[in-house]
């Protein structure tokens, strides 16, 4: 099935105990469609500065991503982001942020991209998260993300967001921060109360967690004998997760569970390398491989 992502498309400067890159690819759709691709086609949706380097056009290229929705904006500037995990890996710590072209108004979604029926809003802006939904139509299955930035500083259109999607994705941080519960299992229940009907926490190293109504799911993590660098690992796992969902092209419960499994371990490829180094060395029989031996690994 038609699988469409929106989100940001950025350069990064990273910094983890393993050593330091700079302006390397990053931004959460970027990360998103790699993942995904393993599993479905996928049509990218983004905007880039006319000062995007060619290997942004690049990242993507022999795999089965449709980047004819990447804008390039003249007289603006690409989205960058510095970030540090030297002092914890589970969390980052932002340097400096220039949102630049994420200030401004949503890419256009082309003609032939709006009878998307699976849609994931890549973390960027709630609002332009909101104009570029209302112009889809027929979506079976919209499933967002968000950040402690827009938490903070745009609740307000964070939640009404929230009214209009079936699914959301945020880390444990991040519903803590949402709804003033410590508890997870409270946090998920007060985010269902929002408008979604089902909310995966991710827990970093400690795994994830759905929450649909009276269902309850946890999974660990992947047990990565590494961590080079986490940045991506979350917008990975959504690409894992909802690559998976279009290709089985259904939402029952069981499957969503399988999702968020073969999330976890295309996630593991991503925190292994800086960038997206971990993704471009693997393929889908290494991730089938690492599934079944996830899935045993669990099993009692």
């Amino acid at each position: 099935m038609s699988l469409l992502v929106t989100g940001s498309i950025g350069l990064d400067t990273l910094e983890t105990p393993f050593g330091k890159r700079e302006n390397v690819i990053g931004g959460s759709a970027i990360y998103f469609s790699y993942a995904a691709s393993f599993f479905t086609p996928v049509r990218l949706v983004g905007a880039v500065g006319e000062d995007a380097p060619q290997m942004i056009y690049d990242a993507l290229k022999g795999r089965p991503v449709d980047i004819s929705g990447l804008e390039t904006r003249k007289g603006s500037k690409t989205f960058r982001w510095h970030g540090s995990y030297v002092k914890d890996l589970n969390e980052a710590q932002t340097v400096q942020v220039d949102l630049n072209i994420l200030a401004e108004h949503a890419p256009k979604i082309p003609a032939a991209f709006r009878d998307s029926q699976y849609v994931f809003l890549a973390n960027t802006h709630p609002l332009l998260q909101q104009e570029m939904l209302a112009s889809l139509s027929g979506v079976q299955l919209v499933v967002a993300d968000t950040m402690n930035l827009w938490i903070t500083n745009e609740q307000a259109e964070l939640r009404k967001l929230l009214g209009k999607i079936h699914g959301l994705v945020l880390n444990d941080g991040e519903a803590r921060m949402l709804t003033g519960k410590k508890n997870l299992i409270e946090a998920a229940q007060d985010v269902l109360k929002m408008g979604p009907q089902f909310v995966v926490i991710k827990k970093g190293e400690h795994g994830s967690m759905l929450c649909s109504g009276g269902d309850t799911f946890v999974l660990p993590a992947y047990p990565a004998k590494q961590v080079i660098d986490p940045t991506g690992a979350g917008d990975s796992f959504a690409g894992g997760m909802m690559g998976y969902l279009a290709s089985q092209n259904s939402l029952h419960m069981s499957v969503l569970r399988r999702a968020m499994a073969y999330g976890t371990v295309v996630a593991s490829y991503t925190i292994s390398d800086f960038s997206l180094a971990g993704l471009q060395n693997t393929s889908r029989e290494k991730i089938d491989q690492r599934y079944t031996e996830f899935k045993s690994a669990m099993s009692f």
